[in-house]
């Protein structure tokens, strides 16, 4: 290979190369607004962390005072919960 053949080669690796940059570069801009929404949730939930921490903890305290009051309020959001898938179910899709 002549030198001139060699500097050709490299500059077309490097403009493949610098056409690679630009797709990664791409590609990411589209998968972060794909994914914003659950970015947002995510950084929600951290946000709550510390009073879901308080919360469990108060609750576990008032079933340890009180349990029978703790299972009826379970069973009470258990069928709720029940109730409510029996609906969805129920209706027609949209």
């Amino acid at each position: 290979m002549s030198r001139r053949e060699r500097e050709e080669r490299i500059h077309e690796l490097l403009k493949h190369v610098q056409q690679q940059r630009l797709d990664l570069s791409a590609a990411r801009r589209d998968w972060l607004e794909s994914t914003a929404h659950y970015d947002r949730g995510w950084f929600t939930f951290l946000s709550l962390r510390r009073y879901l921490a308080i919360g469990s903890s108060a609750l576990a305290v008032y079933s340890i005072r009180s349990p029978s009051k703790l299972l009826r309020w379970a069973k009470r959001g258990f069928g709720a919960w029940s109730t409510w898938r029996m609906i969805k179910s129920a209706l027609p899709p949209r």
